[in-house]
């Protein structure tokens, strides 16, 4: 075999491998909502009827669980993969996995995305979001930022379960 023909075998390789990699599985079999312990601290997540009622205000930070640019992916709580160009986050107590809609309240930016991992656990932290999503909300450069948090839904697929948000109307 040519050492061009091995370079493209190779390079072709690869690259079927990096991109079967890129999506998250989102195959997680109902909910994790058990408890767990991290440095000590205990936490016990809140039931999936507590989590379609959640939206609070809170400090959000981005965090990189990907290692070396992004060519060694990191797992999550769920066990799947994350590489920098995700966008997923972690909390702390809601039942995993959920969406949430995240509101940049110093500029206005607001994101839906898939929490599939538990953190962060620096005091005053409420909930942690990979680069990409801290770039699109207009605060990677800062590391923190307000944010209000509303859970859209808990689970995926037959367990998912969606919040019933009241509709206000204007009437004149």
């Amino acid at each position: 075999m040519s050492l061009y023909r091995l370079c493209c075998a190779s390079l072709l390789l690869v690259s079927v491998l990096a991109f079967s990699s890129c999506a998250s599985s989102g195959s997680y079999d109902g909910y994790m909502t058990r408890s767990y312990t991290i440095r000590g601290q205990h936490y016990q997540p809140m039931s999936v009827e507590q989590a379609l009622h959640y939206d609070e205000t809170a400090t959000a930070s981005w965090y990189d669980e990907s290692k070396f640019f992004g060519l060694k992916r990191g797992n999550t709580s769920l066990g799947e993969k994350v590489m920098p160009w995700h966008i997923s986050g972690a909390h702390k107590t809601l039942p995993l996995p959920c969406v949430v809609k995240v509101t940049n309240l110093e500029n206005g930016k607001s994101l839906k995305m898939r929490l599939n991992d538990r953190g962060p656990f620096i005091a005053g932290r409420h909930i942690d979001v990979t680069p990409r999503a801290a770039a699109k909300l207009g605060f990677k450069q800062q590391g923190l930022t307000r944010a209000r948090v509303q859970v859209i839904s808990v689970g995926d697929g037959r367990y998912k379960r969606k919040a019933k948000r009241k509709k206000r109307f204007l009437f004149f």
